[in-house]
C-alpha cells in the first residue's frame, strides 16, 4: 500500500511538472499575491524616465556620432542585460531555406503566393518554419515587404484551402482543434488583398515554429542553436529574443526571392509579437522600419507607469519571455536602468509606428504614446522630424506623427483593416516619396 501511494504521488508530481512545462499558466494561478491590474490613472505613480541622451557617465549626448558610438551601444547593452538577453548568435550555415510552393494566380490573380521552408539544424532537434509570402503581380521590379509573424499557423491567416496546414509539436495553440477547424480563423487580421493591391509583399511565419511559447528551460525550438551563451547567465537570450532572431532568418530567406526588396523590409508584430518586432528592429538594422501593434508591457508601453499589465504580472504569466534579471524588477520598476521609450529610440533614425487601441487598457495606450513621445529627442538629434511636433495623445482613429507615428484605434486588442491602412500609408511615406 505504501509503495502504491508513493508511486501515485510521484506520478502526480511528474504529471504536474510536464503540464507546467507545456502550458502557459495565467499569472493569477502562478502567484495569487500579485496585485490586481491598475486601470486608474490616479494610481499611476510619479516616475522619472531615464534620459536616452545622457550617458551612464553623465555625458550629455549632443551629436549623432556620440549617439552612435557611445550612447546607443550603452542602451542596447542595458536591454540585453536587464530584459531581453543577448541577441542570439548562431552558426548560420546550419540554417537553410528552400521554396516549396509557388502559385502565380493567388488572390484572384493579384498575387503570386509562395511558401518557403526554413530549416534550423539545431543540435538536439530539427525544427523548421514555413513562411507564407504574397507578392503583387502588378509591379515593376522588386517591392517592399512586411515581415510579420502570426499566432496560430499560416493556414489560419487565410481560408485558401491550398495553403499548407500543419500542427506544430509543443505548440500552445490549437492543440484541441483539427486543422479544418482553424483554417482562416485569423484571416480578419491579415489584409492580404489590400496589401498587395497597394504594391507591397507580405510574409508571415508561425512564431511557435521558431520557438514554442512555453517555459521549458530553452531546450526546444531554435534555442539549442545558441551555443555561445551560458544558460545560467542573467543575459541568456530569452524567448522573445529567439523569436526576434527567427524573424531575421525570415529576412535572410526572402533575400533570394525574385520580386522582394529586402532593403525595404518592415518588421511588424501584434501583442507579444509587437514586443518581438521592436526588439528585432532594434538589433537587426537591415529592417528599414518597425511597427508595434498593441505591444503593451515589455513592448512600447512605459514600465514605470504600472498601468494595465505590469512587469510583475507579465513575468509571472510568461517567465520565459524575458531574462532572469528582468524578474528582479517586478516590485521595483523605478530601479530599471532603462524604459521602453529607449527601446523605440534604438530604432532611430529609421521610421517606427506605435499603435494602440482605445479599449485595450491592458496594453496601456497612454503608456505606448508616451514612449513614442519620449523617443522624439533621439530622432531629432539624428536629423529626422521625429514625432512631427506631436505633444498630446490624439483622439481615436486620428493618426499623427512623422518619422515616429502613432494612432489609437477604436476597439480592442486586435489587428484590423484600419490598422493596415495606416501601416500602408506609413510605408508609402517611406518608400514612395
Amino acid at each position: 500500500m505504501k509503495f502504491s501511494i508513493l508511486r501515485i504521488a510521484f506520478l502526480s508530481a511528474t504529471s504536474f511538472i510536464v503540464a507546467l512545462c507545456f502550458t502557459v499558466v495565467p499569472c493569477e494561478a502562478q502567484n495569487p499575491t500579485i496585485a490586481p491590474a491598475n486601470y486608474d490613472e490616479a494610481l499611476v505613480p510619479q516616475y522619472v524616465l531615464p534620459d536616452p541622451l545622457v550617458a551612464e557617465d553623465g555625458t550629455k549626448i549632443e551629436t549623432p556620432e556620440q549617439w552612435r558610438e557611445k550612447r546607443r551601444p550603452e542602451i542596447l547593452e542595458l536591454f540585453k542585460k536587464n530584459m531581453f538577453g543577448q541577441f542570439p548568435e548562431a552558426d548560420l550555415s546550419k540554417v537553410k531555406s528552400e521554396e516549396t510552393v509557388s502559385v502565380s494566380d493567388s488572390l484572384g490573380g493579384k498575387a503570386t503566393r509562395k511558401e518557403i521552408k526554413i530549416y534550423f539544424d539545431a543540435p538536439n532537434e530539427f525544427p523548421q518554419a514555413t513562411v507564407l509570402l504574397y507578392i503583387p503581380n502588378d509591379r515593376q521590379g522588386s517591392v517592399p515587404v512586411f515581415v510579420m509573424p502570426n499566432f496560430q499557423g499560416i493556414h489560419t491567416t487565410t481560408d485558401d484551402p491550398s495553403v499548407s496546414a500543419y500542427k506544430v509539436e509543443n505548440s500552445t495553440h490549437n492543440l484541441d482543434k483539427t486543422l479544418d477547424d482553424v483554417r482562416g480563423k485569423a484571416k480578419s487580421r491579415w489584409a492580404f488583398d489590400m496589401i498587395v493591391s497597394r504594391g507591397y509583399a507580405v510574409a508571415t511565419v508561425f512564431y511557435e515554429e521558431i520557438e514554442p511559447d512555453v517555459m521549458c528551460n530553452f531546450t526546444r525550438g531554435v534555442h539549442p542553436l545558441f551555443t555561445n551563451f551560458d544558460l545560467n547567465a542573467d543575459d541568456y537570450p530569452a524567448t522573445i529574443g529567439a523569436w526576434a532572431w527567427g524573424l531575421s532568418r525570415v529576412l535572410d530567406a526572402l533575400g533570394s526571392v525574385d520580386g522582394v526588396d529586402v532593403k525595404k523590409a518592415i518588421v511588424a508584430g501584434h501583442s507579444r509579437l509587437g514586443k518581438t518586432a521592436l526588439w528585432c528592429g532594434a538589433n537587426d538594422e537591415r529592417f528599414a522600419a518597425v511597427i508595434s501593434n498593441n505591444s503593451g508591457c515589455g513592448g512600447a508601453a512605459l514600465s514605470r507607469r504600472q498601468f494595465g499589465e505590469r512587469v510583475d504580472r507579465i513575468n509571472a504569466s510568461f517567465p520565459h519571455w524575458f531574462t532572469k534579471k528582468f524578474h528582479e524588477y517586478g516590485d521595483k520598476v523605478d530601479q530599471l536602468p532603462i524604459d521602453q521609450h529607449e527601446l523605440i529610440a534604438l530604432i532611430a533614425p529609421r521610421p517606427v509606428y506605435v499603435a494602440s487601441a482605445s479599449e485595450d487598457l491592458w496594453a496601456d495606450p497612454k503608456g505606448e504614446f508616451l514612449s513614442a513621445l519620449n523617443a522624439d529627442p533621439v530622432y531629432r538629434l539624428l536629423g529626422t522630424d521625429g514625432f512631427g511636433g506631436v505633444t498630446e495623445q490624439p483622439d481615436v482613429n486620428a493618426p499623427v506623427g512623422a518619422t515616429i507615428r502613432y494612432h489609437k484605434r477604436a476597439g480592442g486588442h486586435d489587428v484590423t483593416d484600419f490598422d493596415w491602412e495606416q501601416y500602408l500609408n506609413f510605408a508609402d511615406s517611406i518608400f514612395k516619396k
